[in-house]
């Protein structure tokens, strides 16, 4: 089989990240060749400006996380500009153990209008963008031989088969409407529009302004957001010395209600 292996990914916390290398490094083992994999991260904002276009010889293994159930608003431009000419596509999405909802039919919808043949399908778990202990330090060692396994299977797959069929993954159509947050009286909450604090730790490293997935956070006063903020958790998880925060009162109990309700650990979903 002479395919090339192409990962992508949007990742802001190198949760993603982490599954999708695995996949595209497994499935290349499998392959026993010295062939470099083609990797495409799309997190930062740069990336996203510049168009790209497989052909019948790529096999791609693309990622995203998942919010409020559904892929990313802010990442649906992009990901239409992508081109399949008939590449064979694994769509992977990742949630922070509560649900992956229509997440997976959703970017499944779309590789499959781009011109991608979708071949199989997984819904991964990741430490939840909000929190250090929901789904802490997920994928962990059994996430990661669960994504080998995948991959065996999709490199037989791909191996043995002329032909393939659509996958069937898990998910509705029409998609759900995203999941909202709600207050202690049960009203439906808006957190879109809450950003991070700044506080007196920090030392001006700038690190917040490079991971920003979004391109927001302002390089001459890092306390000062210019654009919107997706709560991907970057700058937060990624500060050296703790000095990004959330105070919003919805914002926090919401971490709050997915910490308790959903502290049961849940496992990956494969399609294939």
């Amino acid at each position: 089989m002479k395919k090339t292996i192409n990962s992508m990914y949007f990742s802001a916390t190198d949760t993603t990240k982490k599954i999708v290398s695995g996949i595209a490094k497994r499935i290349l083992e499998n392959m026993d060749r010295e062939i470099t994999i083609n990797n495409i991260d799309f997190t930062l904002p740069g990336v996203r400006l510049k168009s790209v276009s497989f052909s019948e010889e790529d096999v791609v293994i693309i990622g995203v996380p998942v919010y409020a159930g559904r892929v990313p608003n802010v990442l649906l431009n992009y990901l239409n500009t992508i081109k399949g000419n008939g590449a064979l596509a694994i769509p992977v999405v990742v949630y922070g153990n509560r649900n992956y909802d229509d997440a997976l039919i959703e970017l499944k919808d779309i590789l499959e209008f781009n011109g991608f043949k979708v071949i199989a399908g997984g819904a991964f778990i990741g430490e939840h963008s909000f929190s250090l202990t929901l789904a802490k330090n997920r994928p962990d060692e059994k996430d990661m031989n669960i994504v080998g396994d995948f991959a065996d299977q999709i490199h037989t797959k791909i191996t043995t088969l002329d032909e393939f069929l659509t996958v069937v993954v898990k998910g509705n159509q029409p998609y759900r409407k995203h999941y909202m947050p709600k207050n202690k009286d049960g009203s439906p909450v808006d957190i879109r529009k809450v950003a991070p604090k700044t506080n007196s730790h920090c030392i001006d490293c700038k690190l917040c302004v490079n991971v920003c997935p979004m391109g927001s956070i302002d390089f001459e006063d890092v306390s000062t957001l210019k654009g919107i903020c997706i709560k991907c958790g970057a700058c937060i998880k990624k500060c050296p010395n703790q000095a990004k925060y959330f105070d919003d009162n919805d914002y926090l109990r919401h971490k709050q209600e997915l910490e308790i309700e959903f502290a049961s650990r849940r496992e990956p979903e494969l399609f294939i």
